[in-house]
């Protein structure tokens, strides 16, 4: 495991030292991708149909999570030393009505991305704070979080971005098993949420977070 993590964040480095300037790491607009393929286009990524291909969480993982507090959904709350989770997992994508606004950004105001390597998740920053990169057992490719949703603070919930409403009904609603590569930052979570404190969902994560943070800094006194 150790060795697997080791890897997996030197490829993390590599991702997010190249993905600005490797023309193979093209970022795709999300409404782009969305009118190209419900046109009828058949070029590019999203000429072929996504199967996406989970594997089984561990039968440990169920045991580990029975005796854990709980969100709404019934999911389990891990310490962040716990980077193997059994989590619930949902797809999003633009062309949702609640969605459209934000074009083919994210919530910090970069590209949304979706390629062979890396893709986008959304997600409570107060659980997984924003730059958090995780895997899904059963997929290759890295997630990271640079998104939230209203429907996902105070859940363990982590939301897919894919580019089309068939790739989202294709993904549905899984529970998977996630492995934490690289926790984000808190301190860059608040900065950002700290200015959209008039949304009810942003000012529930602020909150939250600068209490997180108070209380690792009175315990490390």
């Amino acid at each position: 495991m150790t060795f697997r993590l080791a890897s997996a964040a030197a490829l993390v480095a590599l991702l997010f030292s190249s993905c600005a300037s490797d023309s193979n790491l093209t970022v795709l607009s999300k409404s782009r991708s969305y009118s190209s393929l419900s046109s009828g286009g058949n070029s590019g990524y999203f000429g072929r149909s996504e199967v996406f291909t989970t594997a089984q969480p561990s039968p440990a993982l169920f045991q580990q999570a029975a005796g854990k507090p709980k969100d709404k959904h019934g999911m389990a709350f891990y310490k962040p030393s716990e980077r193997n989770r059994l989590v619930r997992t949902t797809a999003y994508t633009c062309s949702e009505s609640d969605h459209l606004q934000y074009g083919s950004q994210n919530a910090t105001g970069t590209q949304l991305r979706y390629t062979d390597r890396v893709r986008s998740a959304a997600a409570d920053w107060a659980v997984y704070p924003v730059g958090t990169v995780f895997r899904i057992k059963g997929m290759q490719q890295l997630f990271v979080v640079d998104d939230y949703g209203s429907a996902l603070t105070g859940t363990n919930t982590v939301d897919i971005y894919t580019p089309t409403k068939d790739y989202m009904a294709a993904w549905g609603r899984r529970n998977v098993e996630l492995t934490v590569v690289q926790w984000g930052s808190y301190a860059r979570s608040a900065e950002i949420l700290a200015k959209r404190t008039q949304y009810p969902h942003c000012a529930q994560m602020y909150t939250a977070i600068n209490r997180l943070m108070s209380s690792a800094s009175t315990a490390s006194r």
